[in-house]
């Protein structure tokens, strides 16, 4: 898919979002803006909570998608046993503590199993699984789960290394922290060196 057909589909879905939810996010934004402070009738607030909704509405797009449209419209058989990784996938979420964004890579790998998926559909599942309120682990899971139901393979295995804002600009305010969090199913979880083999192709030696 093109970059601009890409941009296409996410203009699209954007004006879905606001004729699916209303317009009352941004006065909600206007009011807190007040109760902080701020004078959102200045020069530079003036748009700020529409803009705001905007951003809040396609960071959260995930919800109104379907992992199950989005992974077996491009599933083929193929006579393939060999494992599929797809590493250092970009992701970007908001944790659903505090709505503060947490960004980093996410590897996943699949043992086929008489079956494969379309290569951009695991990160389009990324995406889809990341624009909504998230923890790291949830989301680490149902990337795994969504892949396992979707093609039946041998197995799974999902690893996110991410920095987590939350930590980062509040709280214990630690800059440089990084959390890795993985999901192994089936082989991946059963057998030692269909493990290693995957950790080792990401560049990693243990999680």
């Amino acid at each position: 898919m093109s970059d601009l057909t890409k941009k296409t589909e996410e203009l699209k879905l954007s004006d879905e979002l606001q004729e699916a939810k209303g317009e009352g996010v941004a006065e909600l934004v206007r009011t807190m803006l007040s109760r902080i402070g701020e004078d959102p009738t200045r020069e530079g607030l003036r748009r700020t909570p529409e803009r705001f909704e905007r951003a809040l509405r396609y960071l959260t797009s995930g919800y109104l998608q379907d992992p199950d449209k989005v992974l077996t419209g491009a599933v083929f058989s193929v006579c393939y046993d060999q494992m599929v990784v797809v590493k250092d996938i970009d992701l970007f979420s908001l944790c659903e503590h505090h709505i503060l964004p947490f960004f980093g890579k996410c590897h996943v790998a699949y043992l086929p199993d008489k079956r494969v998926v379309g290569l951009s559909k695991i990160p389009r599942v990324v995406n889809m699984f990341s624009r909504r309120l998230q923890i790291q682990e949830r989301l680490t899971n149902q990337i795994a789960q969504a892949i396992q139901k979707a093609i039946q393979p041998l197995g799974v295995g999902v690893v996110i290394e991410a920095r987590h804002l939350c930590m980062a600009m509040r709280g214990v305010e630690k800059h440089r922290t990084e959390t890795i969090t993985s999901a192994m199913l089936g082989a991946f979880r059963d057998n030692q060196q269909t493990r290693q083999e995957f950790l080792s192709l990401i560049g990693r030696h243990s999680v």
